[in-house]
């Protein structure tokens, strides 16, 4: 399974022929390495409904015909605009043709347009390829990552970038917590208020924890093979 970060928290699972992509923030993200207008997706998955998560999925949905896979506020939010949409709740999961998808609890907020909706969350991809991915989405540390990592996590992506998510510190407890096999940081970096050292802080997982660390630029792959990581 081909895992591509396109900068802050987006990123593209390419399995089988079919593309799936998480959060497409591009139009007004500096570390953007494509534009939507480029992006070719069957799925679109999204944590929540903040603009840097939420981004281009109209855009891209509309012109590929993808089906957005979102909480149940804002899947039927988006379905008011024409788009395909199918709807979960925390804790539920459904299995579409790349996988399951499965929602988490997150520690954040979603809205848009002044509206709410729904609760933010995090995603949980199983048998791409017999493989287990966690994409955090915006998140605080909190204890039941401990439940989360039960999954047999091949990789984590986490949020690093503080201010709005869990810095540095709390991000290396998350990785205590989940016991992945590998983890990416994401969420860092793109504007000045959530810069962070991303060498410093795979330094000190990989000391206290063990757990390898890989740091992707935006335009950089990783191949997710199930039970040993990338």
């Amino acid at each position: 399974m081909k895992l591509t970060f396109h900068g802050h928290s987006a990123w593209e699972v390419e399995t089988a022929g079919v593309r799936v992509w998480i959060d497409p923030f591009l139009t007004g993200n500096p570390l953007a390495d494509v534009s939507a207008d480029e992006v070719h997706a069957d799925f679109v998955i999204l944590s929540h409904a903040h603009q840097d998560h939420l981004g281009d999925t109209e855009t891209i949905a509309a012109r590929n015909g993808a089906v957005v896979i979102a909480m149940n506020e804002l899947a039927n939010h988006l379905q008011t605009k024409g788009l395909r949409t199918e709807a979960l709740q925390i804790g539920g999961g459904q299995s579409f043709p790349f996988g399951r998808v499965k929602l988490v609890p997150a520690l954040h907020s979603s809205s848009a347009d002044g509206l709410y909706m729904g609760t933010e969350a995090g995603i949980l991809l199983r048998d791409i390829e017999g493989t287990v991915i966690y994409h955090a989405g915006d998140t605080g540390l909190f204890s039941d990552m401990a439940l989360i990592g039960r999954a047999g996590l091949d990789a984590a992506l986490i949020p690093i970038g503080d201010k709005f998510t869990m810095g540095p510190e709390d991000a290396l407890a998350a990785v205590e917590l989940l016991k992945p096999r590998l983890v990416v940081p994401m969420h860092y970096d793109t504007f000045d208020p959530i810069k962070q050292d991303a060498r410093a802080w795979k330094a000190a997982v990989e000391e206290r924890t063990g757990v390898p660390v890989l740091v992707l630029r935006p335009g950089e792959s990783c191949i997710v093979t199930a039970g040993g990581g990338a």
